[in-house]
């Protein structure tokens, strides 16, 4: 077999840049997918192929089944294969349900549930025998903050498609887990709030700080590596918030 190959929806920033990068030093070769930010892209690449490891970019709208499928398409291209894929692609609203912007929600559901259908359904025909196939959720499923409902939402739709398609694959020798992150400190977390949500959040955890994007991407390194027994699963990585 050629050199275990890692794909990474939304690679270039935040949690998926940092487990992209993780996996580029564990010797995967790296397919950087990106929505729009091509710099973010290409510095993400850089910094992989800079510490000696091989990484590309690839654009695509990961709720588009064409642009999802040639994503694929390059992976298979450039290095052989599909071993891993990790979709941590996703987009964040938050409203009250008595709030709610019904297009805004859409949009979400758009890239969070459709898109982890589309990512899902070429993960589940193109990943290789021994590979691993990881979601992301979030913890704020257990948390239950106000002005969350249209995210956890989304999430808790994640998670039953992580946990089926588990199943589904059956006989294949590929894990199918989702990680659910508590609040980390990223754009998409850190947007929009002032300081002492941050703080009461950051002092939620016993461990009385936030997450940061190294944290979770231990997890990923673990499940798309040495972790052959742990399938099905929903593993909450959130400092004890939960």
């Amino acid at each position: 077999m050629s050199k275990r190959v890692a794909i990474v929806t939304g690679g270039s920033r935040g949690i998926g840049r940092e487990s992209a990068e993780r996996l580029g030093r564990d010797g995967f070769a790296v397919v950087v997918n990106y929505a729009g930010n091509e710099t973010e892209a290409k510095a993400a690449v850089d910094a992989i192929t800079g510490a000696g490891g091989e990484a590309i970019a690839v654009k695509a709208d990961v709720a588009e089944v064409d642009q999802v499928t040639a994503l694929f398409d390059a992976a298979e291209t450039a290095f052989g294969g599909v071993d891993v894929v990790v979709h941590a692609a996703g987009t964040m609203y938050l409203a009250p349900v008595a709030d709610i912007d019904f297009d805004a929600l859409d949009r979400m559901h758009r890239t969070n549930i459709r898109g982890t259908f589309v990512v899902g359904q070429q993960a589940a025909r193109r990943v290789r025998e021994g590979g691993a196939i990881i979601t992301f959720s979030t913890s704020m499923l257990g948390i239950r903050m106000p002005s969350y409902a249209p995210y956890a939402a989304t999430k808790g739709a994640v998670e039953a498609i992580t946990m089926i398609l588990a199943k589904e694959l059956r006989g294949r020798d590929i894990t199918v887990n989702t990680v659910a992150p508590g609040p980390t400190a990223t754009a998409l977390y850190l947007d929009g709030k002032d300081e002492e949500t941050i703080a009461a959040a950051a002092k939620a955890a016993p461990l009385e700080r936030l997450g940061v994007p190294e944290d979770i991407s231990e997890v990923i390194a673990f499940l798309a590596g040495p972790s052959r027994w742990v399938n099905g699963q929903v593993i909450r990585v959130n400092g004890g918030v939960v």
